[in-house]
């Protein structure tokens, strides 16, 4: 008598959701990723006297701690989009968490403020790469029948991460320097890896030369209309602010007249031209959708 058979799921891209259990793997991995993202976000503000006292650092100085990271967020959120539904957005997320992971590290040792800066620069990559591929993710781990589940789910995570973030830092800075904030996600991160690198789910990839020019517009508009609207805080850096503002505007009305004519644009610009009521603005919102376009 032969032995039995034994057959294993083909590992291409889901048809409708993940098989339980590594349904419960993956959205794991992607509420711890996308915690540890969100209360970076928030912990960090607490810290800021610890951190300024620590290095010698002005008030004004120990706020690009803050914000190096809030700006590597925007300046690459919609391109890594756009990345993932090229090389997978399984790939782009598993990245996204090494470079986070890594970063944490750099920041907990960091020596200088500056070097600090430059650490929560690289987390804020890595926790874009995260962010920008969670909810195409979500969308392929569960069944479209509990796909508003999935969706609730995603939310919450991202809401109670953001609302315990002081919580959190408090509680941390009552027993631990303020390095143990970045630390702790060194741990966390190896761990989610793990889990990310066996449950989370192969997609189907769109065909397509990656959008360079657009990026760097991308980049280029929002990063300089963020970093002006910060600088509008010091009198003294107000002419440099509206300089910066205005090229960034300049940059945006090139960056809308590179998008509109595009199928597949970062920033669905049809919306705004056409109306969302109408079929180019459906379709703007539907073509723009991470996952939503199959190669």
């Amino acid at each position: 008598m032969s032995a039995p058979s034994v057959s294993f799921p083909s590992p291409g891209p889901p048809t409708d959701g993940l098989p339980v259990p590594r349904r419960y793997w993956a959205i794991a991995a992607i509420a711890l990723a996308i915690a540890m993202s969100v209360l970076d976000s928030t912990i960090v503000n607490i810290a800021l006297p610890s951190i300024a006292r620590d290095f010698g650092a002005t008030p004004a100085a120990s706020i690009w701690v803050v914000n190096a990271y809030q700006l590597a967020i925007l300046v690459v959120l919609l391109p890594l989009a756009s990345l993932g539904e090229v090389v997978g957005y399984r790939r782009v997320s598993q990245a996204g968490l090494a470079v986070f992971t890594l970063a944490s590290l750099a920041c907990a040792c960091a020596p200088t403020l500056l070097a600090l800066s430059i650490a929560r620069v690289i987390q804020g990559l890595g926790a874009a790469g995260i962010m920008s591929v969670s909810a195409a993710l979500v969308r392929f781990t569960y069944p479209q029948r509990y796909l508003g589940r999935a969706v609730g789910i995603n939310a919450f995570v991202v809401a109670t991460s953001a609302a315990l973030g002081p919580t959190i830092a408090s509680a941390v800075l009552a027993v631990a320097q303020w390095r143990w904030l970045f630390g702790i996600n060194v741990p966390l991160g190896v761990i989610t890896i793990l889990i990310a690198i066996r449950a989370l789910p192969e997609t189907e990839r769109i065909a397509r030369p990656l959008n360079y020019a657009g990026a760097a517009l991308y980049a280029g508009t929002f990063g300089l209309l963020l970093s002006g609207l910060q600088s509008l805080a010091h009198h003294a850096a107000t002419p440099l602010a509206l300089v910066q503002i205005g090229c960034g505007c300049a940059l945006g009305w090139l960056l809308a007249r590179h998008e509109l004519p595009r199928a597949a644009p970062l920033i669905p610009i049809g919306v705004f031209v056409h109306g969302a009521d109408d079929g180019a603005g459906r379709a703007a919102v539907r073509d723009s959708a991470p996952g939503s376009q199959r190669s």
